[in-house]
Parts: C-alpha cells; sequence; structure tokens
C-alpha cells in the first residue's frame, strides 16, 4: 500500500471537516481506502491527513489532481500543503 500524508493549516476544522466528509466518494473514486486525520494538540487547525491508496500511481494521481486543490481551497486550507507520499516497509505489534 501506499500512502500520501498532507500537512495543512486550515481556518477552521469544523468547516473544513464538513467539505471533507462531503468529498469521500470523489477520495473513493480516486482509490482512497481510507483515511485518517491527526490534529495538533496546540492548535486544532493543524492536520495532518494521511490516505491509504492503492499504489503510487493512483496516490499521484490523486494529491495533484485539481479536484483535490479545488476542494482545500473550498475547505479554507491556508498556503501550500506539505505533501509526502510513503510505502509500508514494516509494521511492528506489541
Amino acid at each position: 500500500m501506499t500512502f500520501v500524508m498532507v500537512l495543512h493549516h486550515v481556518e477552521d476544522y469544523g468547516r473544513w471537516k464538513l467539505v471533507f466528509d462531503e468529498d469521500g466518494e470523489v477520495r473513493k473514486d480516486k482509490g482512497s481506502k481510507g483515511a485518517s486525520i491527526y490534529k495538533n494538540n496546540d492548535d486544532p487547525n493543524h492536520l495532518v491527513v494521511i490516505t491509504e491508496l492503492e499504489n503510487i500511481e493512483k496516490a499521484k494521481n490523486f494529491a495533484e489532481s485539481k479536484d483535490l486543490k479545488n476542494t482545500m481551497v473550498k475547505a479554507g486550507v491556508i498556503g501550500r500543503p506539505a505533501v509526502f507520499y510513503l510505502e509500508e516497509i514494516e509494521r511492528t505489534e506489541y
């Protein structure tokens, strides 16, 4: 599996989350298997979103799409987000 990790700052988490939820089918159509959302404890409007996709091609098509850029604007993302493509190489369980 491939993961896209996006770090961004939003104007308002509640507004962002509504748009994120509305966009779920679009993410699924682009190959998303699901996403995890993390917030900074010191600022709940600083978010990390990790989306799981089948492969790197689908991950790049998703993350670099004009649709996603437009959705981020609608959701109130401030500035340019940092985007990282990650491949899981190991998982440990305790």
